[in-house]
């Protein structure tokens, strides 16, 4: 579990370390159901997974929400649930313990990803990447790159940085989250930002696919070039 120091040198558990506790996860559960307009994200980054995806990748699964929409649509094909938080993983295992297209594994993305994970042909998430330092995010987004398939696709919903200030404010009560987790906000990072690193990567057709205040969905895909996947 990671811990910091306070001013007074009493060790405090981080923000990483609260998705290690069940009362954590409880509240993000039953919130997160809540979010408004959210659905619409989803719907768009379901859209545009091809119907020829046989395998995919979820990073930060949570409690499968992501996995459970994209079944809707290819039921048949290979799942990956990636999750760290012990309480999400046992959600995880409710979810899809019976099903053999669903394979459960615990990593912690402050980590780089198991290359062990094999290839993809679609790595999605929701929700999940923002907690990462800018640093991490960067690089996740390579360890993304390496693993997808030709023609692949990365799709990532998630809480950005707004140059609003007022944006920010009404995106809260919206929300509910009226006091300001500075912990969290320093790690919020600008869709224009993330296109660019995509861009530096070496994804292609990256934007912004869907907004709505402060979440966002980026898509980018890695090019159908038979060299490229060596790097």
């Amino acid at each position: 579990m990671r811990k910091k120091e306070n001013k007074n040198n009493t060790r405090v558990i981080d923000d990483h370390s609260k998705w290690l506790t069940s009362r954590r996860v409880k509240d993000y559960l039953n919130k997160v159901e809540q979010i408004p307009h959210r659905t619409e994200g989803e719907s768009v980054l379901c859209e545009f997974v091809s119907k020829k995806t046989k395998r995919v990748l979820d990073i930060g699964s949570g409690n499968g929400r992501l996995i459970k929409l994209l079944k809707e649509k290819l039921p048949k094909i290979e799942y990956v649930a990636l999750d760290f938080s012990p309480h999400m993983l046992i959600e995880l295992k409710k979810q899809f313990l019976s099903d053999p297209l669903v394979k459960i594994v615990e990593h912690d993305l402050s980590y780089a990803l198991p290359y062990t994970l094999g290839k993809f042909d679609a790595i999605i998430s929701s929700l999940a990447i923002h907690h990462l330092t800018h640093k991490r995010k960067k690089q996740l987004y390579f360890e993304i790159f390496s693993i997808l398939k030709p023609g692949g696709i990365f799709c990532n919903l998630d809480h950005i940085s707004s140059n609003s200030i007022r944006l920010s404010k009404y995106f809260r009560k919206m929300i509910a989250r009226k006091p300001v987790n500075k912990e969290h906000e320093k790690r919020l990072t600008k869709t224009d930002i993330q296109i660019q690193w995509l861009l530096e990567i070496g994804f292609v057709d990256v934007d912004c696919y869907w907004r709505w205040l402060e979440f966002a969905l980026l898509i980018g895909f890695k090019p159908v070039n038979k060299f490229i996947d060596k790097c």
